[in-house]
């Protein structure tokens, strides 16, 4: 049986190979082939064609900033935090109450995670120093990974070197040109890119709206051969929830694949932070897919997907994401697993999360302060309805030792621009009514 095993696991490893080598480019005129008609006679090509800063996107980003120097504002992005980044951190000497990190559990920093990395690095070095399937294998890589099947009660797991990577390679192997992905409308960039990656029909459906999935599920089914629905756990923009055994019943009764994304929601949701599965108390293998990250309660960076051991095999082997990149530094995989041991460990760092979060949503609720449809839990967002406003505020918090981020037009409708405040087990009730009463004061002196 092992031999079999062997042999199986040889001939994936080939054919994955094969797959990556580039096919020899065909002759064209530019390289010594010929068209007919003999050479085309060449055209000059505009200057904005080979500048820099002449690409649109910069452009963009030489707006945005003429717009913020005009209204007197400094870039709110890029601020440099010195230090570990927790309920407070040092920007340019100065400690800021801080509600811009994902550091929910607040491991990040925790001497005993701090210690883990460092025992690793001694072990392991800095670099694995190849992708796993090659020579880059060591033992923490199949720790982390079957604690973390093991926290979902799922048959296997695969770590990636990056969250964004994760979903990308995903979505991009498993699906193709005759599958179907529909997707939240609010579902992260990550999972759009995997979706066009893979060649598959793309169609989105408004946010949490499963009733609207299911009548595109009624027309679409028949004409696709795999069909993938994709949502989150927690959506980072409005701190909400989608129904999760909904949208497992719509599923199952058109035969389509479930995958949730829990990069915000496993540490944070459910009574142990289990996640989105614990929240509603549904079992993990309804849902075919699980993906999360490693970069916020679990204090370490990459992404990860558990389910059932078919699927994780074939992204173990095949998935390009995971098969021709480096594989995770152990110091970056041994964080995770300790912050998974410490979560079983200490509950209530989850249950401060949710008293202070909730704390957080009440208050800014009773001060009449818009919060959308945020559940209280590690995410709330304040609407103001103006990306100068949110900028504005952003600035005017930040003199006052507050920092918080806007999210702004095109991220969000301009109606629907926002502070987004991340919240920490370490934040206390009291940073809380400091932060709040700071706001609403700016907001009396901001508004037009």
């Amino acid at each position: 049986m092992s031999e079999r095993r062997a042999d199986l696991k040889q001939q994936l490893l080939t054919q994955a190979l094969k797959r990556g080598r580039p096919r020899a480019a065909e002759p064209t005129a530019s390289d010594g082939g010929s068209l007919p008609g003999g050479p085309a006679r060449r055209q000059p090509v505009p200057e904005r064609f080979t500048r820099f800063d002449a690409h649109p996107g910069y452009q963009q980003i030489e707006m945005m900033r003429e717009g913020a120097r005009r209204l007197g504002l400094t870039d709110p992005f890029f601020k440099v935090h010195e230090g570990n980044a927790g309920a407070t951190s040092v920007i340019d000497g100065r400690e800021y109450l801080n509600f811009a990190s994902y550091n929910y559990l607040g491991f990040s920093g925790d001497p005993r995670v701090n210690r883990a990395a460092w025992d690793a690095v001694e072990r392991y070095g800095t670099s694995v120093s190849a992708s796993r399937v090659v020579s880059g294998e060591r033992p923490i890589h199949g720790e982390l990974e079957q604690a973390i099947a093991d926290a979902y009660q799922v048959e296997d797991a695969v770590a990636f070197v990056s969250g964004h990577a994760t979903n990308v390679s995903t979505l991009g192997y498993l699906m193709g040109p005759k599958d179907l992905v529909l997707h939240d409308e609010y579902i992260h960039n990550s999972s759009l890119v995997g979706a066009q990656l893979s060649g598959a029909r793309r169609i989105s459906f408004a946010h949490n709206d499963a009733g609207a999935l299911e009548a595109l599920l009624a027309r679409h089914r028949g004409q696709f051969e795999r069909v993938l629905i994709v949502i989150e756990g927690l959506y980072s923009m409005d701190g909400d929830v989608p129904d999760l055994p909904r949208f497992i019943d719509i599923k199952q009764r058109h035969q389509a694949w479930l995958m949730v994304d829990e990069a915000h929601s496993f540490g944070v949701l459910g009574e142990h932070g289990l996640g989105l599965r614990e929240h509603f108390d549904v079992p993990a293998g309804d849902v075919d897919i699980w993906m999360g990250t490693m970069s916020k309660a679990m204090a370490g960076c990459g992404g990860y997907i558990a389910g059932s051991r078919p699927m994780v095999e074939t992204l173990r082997y095949l998935a390009p994401g995971f098969l021709y990149s480096v594989g995770l530094p152990a110091q970056v995989a041994a964080p995770s697993l300790k912050a998974l041991e410490l979560m079983r460990e200490e509950p209530e760092r989850v249950h401060r999360l949710h008293a202070v979060s909730r704390y957080f949503l009440e208050q800014a609720r009773g001060m009449g302060l818009d919060t959308g449809h945020s559940i209280g839990a590690a995410v709330v967002p304040v609407i103001v309805g103006s990306s100068p406003l949110a900028a504005g505020l952003c600035h005017a918090l930040f003199k006052r030792g507050i920092n918080v981020q806007p999210i702004l037009h095109p991220a969000v409708p301009e109606k629907s621009a926002r502070l987004r405040f991340f919240l920490s087990c370490e934040h206390t009730h009291e940073q809380i009514d400091q932060t709040l009463e700071a706001l609403a004061e700016e907001l009396s002196l901001n508004r037009p």
